[in-house]
């Protein structure tokens, strides 16, 4: 097929993929996190639940395993992560009964040809980030339709406008976000209703946990994510992000 022909083909694919996602967004508009959960994994197929186990993680755990218990959760060890992490990805996966949680990690070949030494991080976090979480990620996630998020609108200026469904630019894949609306109240209140257990880290200032070089507990009043990559100008990881910038629907890299 000429190359134009293609361009037009990939130029049908997503504006249908865009019309789809906003029809399911004007579908759920009035709907709770629960019935975007239930309806994502009966429009696609093929979706994996992405979680970092961190602070607010357990809840859209909790829900996906209430609907499925065999859907796919991908777990990023950026090997850099707290211990604390570590065990409690553990306690939760066994708790909630998850049975497909898939550890993802960087390759040895890239990690010994990118960061030998472990310090790529104090010269560059954009490129460890790459290197440890979107690479990886990416990869982990080249045979699915779609993946659930648990981002949520009110943790960062960058996430204000964040709607249930998304197209992640670039790979024609849905971003589905059920917390999206979801105020820090509820995530709570969720939490309690179920019993679900906390992050050890949360009670110790961290409301937002990534890798431990990178991660600094939070001061009252304080951006729930001013612990993360502190004093520097940067607030996402990069797994959200194509060619650098944050994508949503409609707009073009």
């Amino acid at each position: 097929m000429p190359l134009d022909e293609i361009q037009t083909e990939l130029g049908r694919d997503r504006s249908a993929l865009t019309e789809r996602v906003g029809a399911l967004n004007a579908r759920f508009r009035h709907h709770s996190a629960h019935d975007v959960m239930h309806g994502a994994l009966q429009e696609a197929e093929h979706l994996a639940l992405v979680s970092s186990f961190g602070a607010e993680s357990v809840v859209l755990l909790h829900m996906a395993a209430v609907v499925d218990k065999d859907i796919p959760v991908l777990f990023v060890d950026t090997q850099l992560l707290f211990t604390e992490t570590l065990v409690y990805q553990q306690e939760v996966s066994e708790r909630l009964g998850l049975r497909n949680v898939q550890i993802i990690r960087a390759t040895d070949e890239d990690v010994a040809r990118q960061d030998p030494y472990g310090a790529l991080r104090l010269r560059d976090t954009d490129a460890c980030c790459t290197l440890r979480k979107t690479i990886p990620l990416q990869r982990a996630l080249s045979g699915y339709d779609g993946w659930i998020t648990g981002r949520k609108r009110f943790q960062a200026g960058t996430r204000a406008a964040l709607d249930f469904f998304e197209v992640e630019d670039g790979t024609g894949r849905i971003k589905v976000n059920p917390l999206a609306h979801w105020a820090p109240e509820d995530v709570r209140a969720y939490m309690d209703e179920n019993r679900l257990p906390r992050h050890p880290l949360v009670a110790k200032g961290y409301p937002s946990i990534g890798c431990a070089p990178c991660t600094s507990p939070v001061k009252e009043g304080e951006d729930p994510r001013a612990g993360r990559w502190r004093d520097q100008n940067k607030e996402e990881c990069g797994i959200h992000f194509v060619d650098g910038k944050m994508v949503r629907v409609g707009e073009k890299t």
